[in-house]
């Protein structure tokens, strides 16, 4: 059900790419945030470090196009689906 909400709200990027950048925001702060390498993407060990409690069922829910790297929209789409906390860590 996630993981398909995800997929909904990731189709629609187009439409919300606005709520997408002001989620990432929020979820990735003004500073490096969970992003610690500065590569503009979450990699899995970025992920434990930021949301330890999370697991990673929670990562591949939130990684729509299964790259293995959680980008500024997955993010957003996560946080919207409340797979990720709105603020940062």
């Amino acid at each position: 059900m996630i993981k398909e909400r995800i997929h909904e709200t990731h189709q629609a990027a187009p439409v919300a790419i606005g709520f997408a950048f002001v989620a990432a925001t929020a979820v990735l702060g003004q500073d490096a945030g969970p992003d610690v390498d500065g590569d503009g993407m979450v990699s899995m060990e970025e992920f434990t470090a930021a949301w330890p409690d999370l697991t990673a069922d929670d990562f591949t829910a939130a990684d729509s196009n299964a790259d293995g790297m959680l980008d500024e929209v997955e993010i957003a789409a996560a946080a919207e689906a409340g797979v990720l906390p709105m603020n940062e860590t």
